[in-house]
């Protein structure tokens, strides 16, 4: 990232900023950063975050590049677009306002910032980001100023934002062939129609009352098309695989009248649940069901890389207030976090495959083995070669635990799948 500093001491702050993102540090604010890194005050993190010179755009191209470079040879890749909040008191921060929070589940006041993860069945790691703003601060001069927000930033909605961080993607080169959201983006035509233009794949969740075209000029909301054009026999069970096991839905594909496009409907096993998908095959690709459904369970990640993000490199930590402080915050921890996450995708090709169950009676045998590298486990070894506090063989031995302890779980996790398995229909 050398590159994107105008000079070498805020370049250098911000390598101990990263450091301290890794570090175990239970609350990841200027204040404890800076006591932990050794600094005498908090003025040289804070001055990194809101008045040093340097390209937090560029930075974020860097970390994507990175990512990319290391992941892009995975057999299937997608641009995963999910969005994650901040919970903040008050309205004095850049994008705070009362809305609904991802992290609290509610109507909460907070910040909400749109991200891209490049997700891919060996590793995943965030690669985009934009801080959403509400019109109010943005239509005040006087509020903006104090905000911190630039002249040039104009309102986007979520679905905007998302299309520019892909957009970016496009032009540098790093986009995947498939993209994938959740409903706010899934009903958004304006990225469905960017996404198609330039021959990129999507296979985006809607809701039940999303209308498809099924016959000229005839077109129907998602549910009654389900009740309609399928039967018993429409539905197929397919597994993919995560970490505790075989993931195993009921899944059909509806024909609309694009041959392209495809409602992809998904069935809980137990509950009938039903979730909808709106699918494009670009031509230069096989029509198959089985690819729309891999694209689908590879939205997941990205919740995880919120779940690491948060709880390992302090994503919602910063208690910042101007928008270039937020968004350079979010940028440098997307850098901590993707340094762990390549490496444990690395690691992971070097593990034997798992040793799990194939019979719902199984007895586990004496040794599992262990688990490949997590991004935690990453992060805790450079904790390891960087700062020690007990003797290495202390926290070798624990690495060594934790993973043997998660291989067990994994194994007992997947037997009462199977077990599960049984019981359904």
């Amino acid at each position: 990232m050398r590159s994107c500093f105008a000079r070498r001491e805020p370049f250098a702050q911000a390598g101990k900023y990263v450091a301290e993102l890794m570090s175990d540090v239970p609350r990841k604010n200027g204040w404890s950063l800076a006591e932990h890194a050794g600094d005498a005050a908090p003025d040289r993190m804070q001055r990194l975050l809101n008045h040093a010179v340097w390209d937090h755009d560029a930075t974020q191209r860097v970390v994507r590049g990175f990512v990319v470079e290391q992941l892009r040879d995975q057999p299937l890749v997608v641009a995963a677009l999910d969005e994650s909040g901040q919970e903040k008191s008050g309205e004095a921060t850049a994008g705070a306002q009362r809305q609904y929070m991802g992290c609290a589940g509610r109507i909460a006041n907070g910040v909400n910032t749109v991200y891209c993860a490049y997700a891919t069945p060996g590793g995943h790691a965030l690669v985009g980001a934009r801080i959403y703003v509400p019109h109010d601060q943005l239509d005040d001069p006087e509020r903006r100023a104090v905000l911190g927000i630039d002249g040039g930033l104009e309102f986007r909605t979520k679905p905007q934002l998302a299309h520019d961080i892909l957009a970016d993607m496009v032009t540098d080169g790093s986009m995947p062939p498939w993209a994938a959201g959740d409903e706010v983006y899934g009903r958004a035509s304006e990225l469905r129609e960017f996404l198609e233009d330039n021959e990129i794949g999507y296979v985006m969740r809607v809701g039940c009352a999303f209308h498809a075209e099924v016959a000229p000029g005839i077109k129907l909301r998602a549910d009654e098309l389900v009740a309609r054009h399928t039967v018993p026999e429409s539905w197929q069970i397919c597994s993919v695989t995560g970490f505790k096991g075989e993931r195993r839905y009921g899944w059909a594909w509806i024909s609309t009248t694009s041959p392209r496009h495809f409602l992809l409907v998904r069935k809980h096993l137990q509950t009938g649940e039903l979730a909808y998908h709106y699918c494009y095959i670009p031509p230069t690709r096989p029509i198959q069901m089985m690819t729309l459904v891999r694209v689908a369970c590879l939205r997941w990640p990205v919740e995880e890389d919120f779940e690491f993000g948060k709880d390992h490199f302090g994503l919602d930590h910063s208690q910042v207030r101007l928008y270039t402080a937020l968004l350079r915050h979010i940028v440098l921890t997307m850098a901590a976090l993707a340094v762990c996450a390549v490496t444990a995708a690395q690691a992971k090709t070097r593990t034997p495959a798992p040793i799990l169950p194939t019979t719902p009676d199984e007895q586990p045998p004496e040794d599992l083995g262990l688990i490949a590298l997590t991004v935690a486990e990453i992060k805790r070894l450079f904790m390891l070669a960087t700062r020690r506090l007990l003797p290495e063989t202390h926290h070798l031995h624990w690495v060594w635990w934790r993973r043997r302890h998660q291989t067990r779980a994994r194994w007992y996790h997947h037997r009462t799948r199977l077990r599960r398995q049984l019981d359904t229909p």
